[in-house]
């Protein structure tokens, strides 16, 4: 049997530092914005290379704090991936701002900063790239056409923590970094949790506020804010993992190397591939083939799990059917919905696992 993410031996390595961090914020008696979350909002920081993070609830709520931050609504404009996950296209719609779908680049999962360009209009305020599957985008040339346009730009760093675009974190490329602490991220908490990173200080004095009531002094409220708080057991956890979190990645880095070795030559599967520009932190190895249907029955009846990372285009969802936006409008986002496939993947994954897996995938497609 081999799981998709090893979820479990995450904790058996570093008990000792989880409980230990559990035994702490217990003692302490605190459990909402205290010295933890202080804590964790420092070494953060520092691990992005911004000079500030703001702990939230979770990714979405990132996403859409930075927007309303920035006063962002009716009448604006955000250009956001066709390919990705729903939650960066709800972010702008819970805003009331207009959502400008873009495609990926032919060859990578990421918006394709050619499209953009064509996309920019009057009413473009914001970019919102997404660095999917733990690649991240080409923000060298996002934030060339943000700076020649006037816009903002913020990274959804949900997939990426700790990848790098020509030696800078992600999260530290844009104006504003979201970024989500879900269980299954790279670096990733025991529960929701979220942050925005950033080297502006308004943004980040306004979401401290905008994330506890609109308040800086208890029962004054100066706005009408929200209630998106990173707890203080969370922090604690991902203090202790945030350690771990660059050594973690140099495993995924092994793993995918030894995926891309492994698979190679298989007629019809594609594999990634990411620019010399960037350091991927495989969040996701995703492989493309039209036989899906056939390897991921192939890989269930061999004990091995996979995942589709996603079958179904924002677009297309049910959610967004009042849009207009039939089948065909964006082929490409449509194209890889179709055929990717996310391989297991994970710090705690051996290469004799790999091997295994890539045994299974070439005898089902050669």
């Amino acid at each position: 049997m081999i799981v998709f993410l090893d979820m479990k031996s995450a904790y058996t390595e570093l008990k000792p530092e989880l409980d230990a961090a559990y035994a702490r914020v217990m003692e302490s008696g605190w459990f909402v914005l205290g010295k933890e979350v202080e804590a964790f909002e420092a070494e953060y920081a520092a691990f992005c290379g911004t000079k500030h993070c703001v702990g939230l609830g979770n990714g979405l709520e990132a996403l859409e704090l930075c927007l309303r931050a920035w006063n962002l609504g009716s009448g604006d404009e955000v250009i956001v991936p066709s390919n990705t996950y729903i939650a960066t296209w709800l972010a702008v719609t819970a805003t009331d701002a207009t959502i400008v779908p873009v495609e990926p680049t032919p060859a990578e999962p990421n918006i394709d900063p050619d499209r953009i360009a064509a996309a920019i209009t009057s009413r473009t305020r914001a970019i919102m790239p997404v660095h999917l599957y733990g690649e991240p985008a080409d923000m060298d040339a996002i934030m060339a056409l943000a700076a020649k346009h006037g816009l903002k730009v913020i990274e959804d760093v949900a997939q990426a923590q700790g990848s790098k675009v020509r030696g800078r974190r992600a999260g530290a490329l844009g104006h504003a970094g979201a970024h989500s602490f879900f269980p299954t991220k790279n670096i990733g908490a025991y529960g929701d949790g979220g942050a925005v990173t950033t080297d502006d200080a308004k943004l980040a004095d306004r979401l401290r506020v905008l994330r506890n009531y609109g308040s800086k002094v208890k029962y004054v409220n100066i706005e009408r804010g929200f209630n998106s708080r990173l707890d203080e057991m969370q922090a604690a956890f991902l203090r202790a993992k945030l350690k771990h979190l660059d050594a973690w990645n140099e495993r995924r880095r092994a793993i995918a190397a030894r995926y891309d070795d492994t698979l190679a030559g298989i007629p019809g599967l594609g594999l990634p591939r990411a620019p010399q520009w960037a350091e991927p932190v495989w969040h996701l190895y995703v492989v493309r083939t039209s036989r899906r249907a056939e390897l991921m029955k192939a890989l269930d009846k061999a004990g091995i799990g996979s995942l589709i990372h996603y079958p179904i285009p924002p677009h297309l969802q049910q959610a967004y059917a009042g849009l207009g936006l039939p089948k065909g409008t964006f082929p490409l986002a449509e194209d890889l919905a179709e055929k990717v496939l996310s391989l297991p993947m994970g710090p705690h994954m051996k290469l004799e696992q790999v091997d295994e897996v890539a045994k299974v995938v070439r005898a089902t497609l050669v």
